[in-house]
């Protein structure tokens, strides 16, 4: 392979150190094991009752000749102040423009640019493929404008930080300090912003898609991201569910739940529908509807594939802006006065009432809760849990134990019954294979 060195010295002016003073509350990480904020303010640091202020680093990169700077959302997530240093030996102070903690990107505008600065083009994430060479250039461990390179190792990795996680990962080192600095294709264009957050110093990298970032900006410079918005629940095709739900297909995302008086709803999408491409474009997984959607603008009119019933349609939806979501945990249920027969004991799953005093409002119209599901069993396979609680299984309403049973004798054997399951605030689907 030839030398680098002409093309790190191509993009290096453009590569710059971020220094950041931080308000951190209850700044003591002692107790978590992972520390979100490791790259920027270390661990080990005492316990201090709180607001405190640290300072930290992180990496960047200039994307045009006015000094506007893309780095990680964590890198100055919580600033008080930022200081921008060039490789040259220049420095500025910095403001953020916008930041998105979806996505972990922020931009930044230098102050006081009295003329061009050096800066670098973004490329096309898309373009990149696995095995393809990358380069990394960051202030690693506050070393500054620090170079490593590597491979593409995978794309669209979901490393679960976030709704849009589309991760390019790389084996080019990617330490602490790296965070928001650039990750180069071989004709020196950015095609990915560097992340620490996970896999730093541990051979695995990952890094933000260029194109993510640059479907931001327009946004970001406005100092507010507002994301696309249908109303509605959904999940993964898989196999088990595509029969239960009569379709052909092996890829899509299932509408588990739409809620009421949403783009969705008014829209006339049902649950069990399938979408398969939004706007022409494949919908392989709930994660793609997700990102697809999240990225159009509120007010968009878009077009959605849907499989209905194993009839293929069309659905036109204006997009909603995306409210404020909260993320809840789910709680353990008792698994007291459980009900089982021949049947439900060949799928390995035993049952019981919805108690309000064990489970709450978390089935306000009755339902069957799971109690035990046997290891190895169908209902294992299926993707059973103790404390779920089923409230419809082939189309008819479940408000007890005995409904279930009553449903699951006279299902015809061989076939796979289609459940609607409450978990915590959710729903989902499962189909069971009928013995």
């Amino acid at each position: 392979m030839p030398s680098l060195a002409p093309l790190v010295e191509a993009v290096k002016g453009a590569v710059v150190n971020v220094d950041v003073t931080a308000s951190v509350k209850n700044a003591g990480f002692g107790d978590l094991q992972f520390d979100p904020f490791a790259d920027l303010f270390g661990r080990g640091h005492r316990f201090m009752p709180g607001p405190q202020v640290r300072q930290g680093a992180g990496s960047g990169f200039i994307i045009d000749p006015r000094g506007r700077v893309l780095t990680n959302n964590h890198v100055v997530e919580d600033a008080v102040s930022i200081r921008v240093h060039l490789d040259d030996g220049r420095a500025f102070d910095a403001k953020v423009l916008g930041r998105d903690p979806l996505t972990d990107v922020a931009l930044l505008q230098l102050e006081g640019v009295k003329e061009d600065l050096p800066f670098v083009k973004l490329g096309d994430s898309d373009a990149m493929k696995v095995g393809d060479y990358v380069l990394a250039i960051g202030n690693p461990f506050g070393l500054a404008s620090s170079v490593s390179s590597g491979i593409l190792s995978a794309r669209a990795r979901d490393i679960h930080a976030g709704p849009y996680d589309d991760f390019l990962q790389t084996d080019a080192a990617i330490n602490p300090g790296n965070s928001g600095g650039p990750l180069f294709n071989m004709r020196g264009e950015v095609i990915g912003i560097n992340t620490a957050i996970i896999g730093g110093g541990n051979g695995i990298g990952f890094a933000v898609p260029s194109n993510m970032a640059r479907a931001l900006l327009g946004q970001l410079e406005k100092g507010v991201v507002r994301r696309g918005w249908l109303g509605v629940a959904i999940q993964d095709l898989t196999p088990q569910l595509a029969p239960a739900l009569g379709v052909d297909v092996k890829e899509g995302a299932v509408v588990v739940q739409v809620t009421e008086d949403t783009p969705a709803a008014k829209a006339g999408l049902q649950r069990d529908d399938v979408v398969v491409a939004v706007d022409g474009q494949h919908v392989g997984s709930s994660k793609d509807l997700t990102r697809m959607i999240g990225f159009k603008q509120p007010g968009t009119a878009t077009s959605l594939d849907i499989l209905r019933h194993g009839q293929k349609k069309t659905v036109k939806v204006t997009l909603g802006e995306r409210p404020d979501l909260e993320h809840r945990g789910i709680g353990s249920r008792s698994s007291d006065g459980v009900e089982q027969d021949e049947k439900t004991g060949r799928i390995g799953l035993s049952l019981r009432d919805v108690d309000p005093r064990i489970d709450g409002q978390d089935a306000p119209d009755g339902g069957a809760v799971i109690a035990q599901v046997q290891p190895g069993s169908r209902a294992d396979d299926a993707g059973l849990k103790p404390g779920m609680v089923i409230v419809e299984a082939g189309g008819q309403k479940i408000r007890s134990a005995r409904d279930f049973l009553k449903v699951i004798r006279n299902a015809p054997s061989g076939k796979s019954l289609l459940l609607r399951i409450a978990v915590g605030d959710a729903l989902v689907l499962r189909a069971l294979p009928v013995p």
